[in-house]
């Protein structure tokens, strides 16, 4: 029925041109019609009679003696028909025009340099599906195409568009001709295997509908079928049990314009106005349920159930399912090509001598040119149709595309229908070609949006995609962003680096500034050291003044009791240097902090070395004809504390005017922090004067030890060894705490430090004395420490 339009078509083209008198005139344009069947063979054959003139085949030959001379070949409507037609015609330029054929390969000039075709390009028929999958957001898309040149080629230049665009191809399968069982439960197996809703048929009606009968059987349901030209609309859409299967496919049909008064003559025709068209009376039987009686087989006078033929059928009557007159979309590629030929004539018949487009300005004559010479004016013509729609052919003998977007839609009382959702046009700019209007589509019973299809579900703002080994790209893993990157996007494949100065927040989507971090003494940490040192402070306070108020008991002047007031200041000013390690790092805080604590604590160190020695010497003295009796004074403990401090002082001065320190923004030591810290200008001094430190405590440590034995009716050596023990241990284990920390707990590691070796000294040098002092102040006596003294000498 849908064939028989295209003759319908090309017989009102025929008309309306032999009807104006502007367009060829005083030419007569005829035409002589063949079926081909869907056949090569018959193809061929069609063509050699077409072109020999005569019943006997005679190829490159015509045996015509008398007009009517022969223009134009006028189709196939299958591509494999004018693959087979084109290659005959192309030996001698003779012009064909197809107005259905769709295979890439027959633009290519070299093998068919005398063919063209009103259908549009095939080139926009990928570019126009992979424009509609990207509308969409559909990235994993299954292709299933058809077993012969068409098929291939054109599934083939669909998988290149796509991965021009990033769309994946989930699988791509072929389709048997004939289609075989087993050919088509692979393809079913596929299809149940995949996650892709969306699948691209690259096919002939006559083979899909084996397929779709085979979906059907197989209950698969909520896939959206992709339909190319080909098959949109066809027969496929007759088959009423297909018709849920079907339901949602979106599509790719020729613009259907409307011819004006083409529909009229199609509800004009009828038997006895066209008596020689062999076709019609068939046509005839088809639409309406009769039979002519010539053509009737069997007993005519038996047959009482039958319906004869009249002729004076109404056409009008007819369901448009039966006898479409609303979808001229090929029949309108019939109307442009026929038109084609006779815009080509009329431009033929225009030229002017002299000024012709053949060797030397010649022109052709209208009544005996060569085939050749009217393909020239073929490939050349540009004119509007009746309809406004435009024909124009390219290098290549191409139409751009200019396409309906279809959409099968059936409705709840089981009716079905194509509804146009859209246009694609390829003479429209970049971006702007397809237009859609998704309010009118209709997905099928399984959705009520857009389905996707995707391999894998978008990585949100905060992740990025890891593709999968061994995987097409559009299959990929969501990793969160590293602590410092972000993304803000949905599917980003890297994420980005914030600013120095900011970090990313929770969900890795956006920058935001670091936290500022020093020891402040407004935070738990801060507040704790900084009332530990006060409580510590007043401690060695509370001690200075004990020994003041008993600074003429015989403990206190037993072991030098101005080295004891130099020695409790000194710790004094240990626990208070520990304040200039908290709060916000300053110029002048970081300058002196390190000498400060330094000098102070070499201090501290040179009196209780002074104070071991002083103690071993007096001890002694006290033997006969000693010779360190004349050491015995305050010029030796004088001379080792300032020496003891005035090389540490030289140390921390050298260290502050060749390295100064200063406060410095450290981004790295704590992810998305900035501490304020201050900046050593050299590790190697600050080891040098802990170093020093602990040679000076450890030398105090081995003559402590060693003179712990010493009779003496206070032997201060045994606590100055205690305490000795304490301090270097807490400075040992100091220093590879302190390299394993970073930011405000280095700092809250030397404080501490700094407060337990202090603290440390204090109880183990002056703890016993103030017990003695407070609690047993009848020890405190000459007597007392007298007879200690001599208990001790005779052990």
């Amino acid at each position: 029925m849908e064939k028989y339009q295209y003759v319908l078509a090309m017989l009102f083209a025929v008309k309306e041109i032999n009807a104006n008198p502007l367009l060829i005139p005083n030419v007569t344009l005829g035409y002589e019609v063949y079926d081909t069947c869907y056949s090569d063979l018959a193809a061929i054959d069609s063509v050699m009679y077409y072109l020999s003139g005569n019943q006997s085949k005679v190829p490159n030959y015509s045996c015509r003696t008398t007009p009517p001379k022969l223009s134009a070949v006028v189709g196939d409507s299958p591509s494999s028909g004018s693959v087979a037609i084109a290659r005959i015609l192309g030996l001698t330029y003779f012009p064909q025009i197809s107005y259905a054929s769709a295979l890439p390969s027959l633009a290519d000039k070299t093998q068919f340099p005398s063919f063209v075709r009103t259908v549009e390009t095939v080139d926009s028929q990928p570019v126009a599906v992979v424009q509609m999958i990207k509308h969409f957001n559909w990235s994993w898309v299954g292709i299933l195409s058809s077993n012969n040149d068409y098929g291939d080629q054109g599934s083939l230049k669909l998988k290149v568009e796509m991965a021009k665009n990033g769309i994946c191809v989930a699988f791509a399968k072929t389709l048997s001709t004939p289609p075989s069982k087993e050919s088509l439960d692979i393809i079913i197996t596929s299809i149940q295997k995949t996650k892709t809703n969306v699948i691209v048929l690259y096919a002939y009606a006559t083979e899909l509908i084996a397929f779709f009968q085979a979906i059907n059987a197989a209950k698969i349901s909520g896939k959206i079928w992709i339909a190319v030209g080909s098959w949109l609309p066809s027969a496929v859409f007759t088959q009423k049990d297909l018709w849920a299967v079907l339901n949602g496919t979106l599509g790719l049909a020729k613009y259907s314009s409307n011819i004006p008064g083409f529909k009229d003559f199609l509800y004009s025709i009828d038997p006895a106005k066209y008596p020689n068209d062999i076709f019609i009376k068939e046509f005839w039987e088809q639409v309406f349920p009769c039979k002519w009686k010539e053509n009737y087989v069997g007993n005519i006078t038996n047959a009482t159930n039958v319906s004869w033929c009249t002729g004076k059928e109404n056409l009008t009557e007819v369901d448009n399912s039966v006898y479409d007159t609303t979808n001229f979309r090929l029949s309108v590629s019939v109307y442009n090509a026929v038109y084609a030929v006779a815009q080509a004539l009329h431009n033929m018949l225009a030229c002017q001598g002299g000024s012709g487009p053949f060797s030397n300005g010649t022109c052709a004559n209208v009544k005996s040119f060569q085939p050749w010479q009217l393909f020239h004016y073929i490939k050349i013509v540009h004119f509007l149709n009746s309809a406004g729609e435009r024909v124009a052919f390219d290098e290549k003998g191409e139409l751009k595309g200019l396409y309906d977007v279809l959409n099968w839609q059936m409705t709840q009382d089981l009716k079905g229908g194509l509804v146009n959702v859209g246009i694609f046009d390829d003479w429209g700019p970049n971006g702007e070609k397809l237009i859609l209007n998704e309010k009118e589509i209709i997905w099928g019973e399984n959705y009520k949006k857009v389905p996707p299809s995707v391999c894998c579900d978008s990585c949100r703002p905060g992740f990025w995609k890891a593709p999968r080994e061994g995987q097409p790209f559009c299959c990929y893993d969501c990793h969160p962003c590293s602590d410092g990157e972000i993304s803000n996007q949905t599917d980003t494949t890297d994420c980005m680096r914030c600013p120095e100065d900011q970090w990313s927040n929770e969900d890795r989507i956006k920058c935001i500034p670091k936290v500022v971090e020093f020891l402040s003494y407004g935070e738990p940490l801060g507040i704790a050291l900084s009332t530990i040192t006060s409580a510590c402070s007043l401690l060695t306070i509370s001690v200075l003044c004990i020994f003041i108020r008993f600074r003429d008991t015989p403990l206190v002047k037993a072991n030098n009791r101005s080295l004891s007031y130099l020695l409790l200041v000194a710790l004094l000013f240990c626990f208070l240097c520990s304040f200039l390690f908290i709060g916000r790092p300053s110029i002048i805080t970081c300058l002196i902090r390190q000498a400060v604590f330094g000098t102070i604590f070499s201090l501290c160190v040179s009196c209780i070395f002074a104070k071991t020695i002083t103690v071993v010497i007096a001890f002694s003295a006290t033997k006969p004809n000693s010779s360190l009796r004349k050491w015995v004074g305050s010029s030796i403990p004088n001379s080792m504390i300032f020496t003891g401090s005035s090389i540490q002082s030289v140390i921390c001065i050298s260290w502050v005017l060749m390295y100064p320190s200063s406060p410095d923004l450290n981004m790295k030591a704590t992810k998305g922090v900035i501490t304020v810290e201050c900046k050593d200008g050299s590790i190697t001094f600050f080891y040098i004067m802990l170093g020093f430190l602990g040679c000076l405590a450890l030398l105090t440590l081995v003559i402590a030890f060693l003179a712990r034995n010493l009779p003496d009716g206070f032997n201060e050596t045994k606590f100055i060894t205690f305490s000795m023990l304490v301090f270097t241990s807490v400075w040992i284990s100091f220093i590879p705490a302190y390299v394993s920390t970073k930011g405000k707990y280095m700092v809250a590691v030397e404080i501490f430090a700094i407060l337990s070796s202090t603290l440390g000294l204090i109880c183990c040098i002056f703890a016993p004395k103030c017990h003695i002092i407070i609690l047993k102040p009848h020890m405190n006596t000459k007597e007392y420490l007298i007879s200690k003294s001599q208990v001790g000498k005779k052990t």
